[in-house]
């Protein structure tokens, strides 16, 4: 272990800040993590004595950030609708603007179901953690949700989520987007799919490339996944189904023109909160 760590939780953490560049947010979550603290314990416990393990953990831990490593893969864990996901890099760590989709699916799709009509029907295609999932399904407790992923590594995240969150209700299924739903009709699909255009330089972003490669790109033009899904979706639907997608902040013109060519109504486009277009919804008559 590096002596020149300081051996006070306050001194440490600054410390830290120092080797990522200044960044003591960051710094102070992965001391609170290497302790099982809170960041508001942290900043009124800055005399605490870590012990020499609690200092040895969070060296390389502010090593590993330094290099690009992303913070939830470090602490295994990120926050996303409420709600703390365990995270691996299986998955994609989910981001803020994710949450749009969850917004959007809640605000299509009656809160309680008309008398006597069967409960809405969802599915999230590509699931990873079971964020978007998971999030439905807290929400919305007699909605039938349903979460795909064609990695099973991805999967056992997304289950050891449901469990841990009480959410075991959510069924899932391995396989490629919809072919596990074969035969099925549902009242909404929602997906957030790899749309990042294969050369493109945000792929050299270090971050990035601690992530699933496959989860984040999608051909020459980011759009193949995206495509596949707007053409297949229509069999898994009802009449009024609706097909939510997340795309990059370049492509909601084209996602709405494909939704367009292939016989969708009501397309739309949502910006997120930074108001880059990032969510386009389509109806299926």
């Amino acid at each position: 272990m590096d002596d020149s760590i300081p051996r006070s939780a306050g001194a440490a953490s600054a410390w830290g800040a120092g080797r990522l560049g200044g960044d003591g947010a960051e710094a102070q979550r992965l001391l609170a993590a290497v302790l099982g603290r809170t960041r508001g314990w942290l900043l009124a416990n800055e005399q605490y004595a870590l012990a020499p393990d609690a200092r040895a953990r969070y060296a390389a831990w502010v090593a590993r950030r330094a290099r690009g490593e992303p913070l939830a893969y470090i602490t295994g864990e990120k926050e996303f609708w409420s709600l703390p996901l365990h995270v691996t890099p299986d998955v994609l760590v989910p981001r803020p603007e994710t949450e749009l989709l969850v917004e959007r699916a809640l605000a299509l799709l009656p809160a309680l179901p008309a008398a006597g009509s069967p409960a809405p029907q969802v599915a999230d295609l590509g699931t990873g953690s079971g964020a978007i999932a998971l999030a439905l399904a807290h929400e919305r407790p007699h909605w039938r949700v349903t979460a795909t992923d064609r990695s099973a590594a991805a999967l056992a995240v997304a289950r050891g989520n449901a469990a841990r969150l009480g959410l075991e209700r959510v069924r899932f299924l391995q396989g490629e987007w919809l072919a596990p739903l074969a035969g099925e009709r549902l009242d909404l699909l929602v997906s957030n799919p790899p749309y990042i255009a294969a050369g493109d330089p945000a792929l050299g972003d270090p971050a990035l490339g601690h992530e699933p490669h496959g989860a984040l790109c999608s051909g020459p033009d980011g759009l193949e996944d995206l495509r596949a899904l707007i053409a297949a979706a229509p069999g898994h639907l009802r009449p009024g189904g609706w097909l939510l997608l997340e795309h990059g902040a370049s492509q909601g013109e084209a996602v709405c023109a494909l939704f367009a060519s292939q016989g969708w109504t009501r397309v739309r486009c949502h910006a997120d909160l930074a108001g880059q277009p990032r969510v386009s919804e389509a109806r299926r008559e």
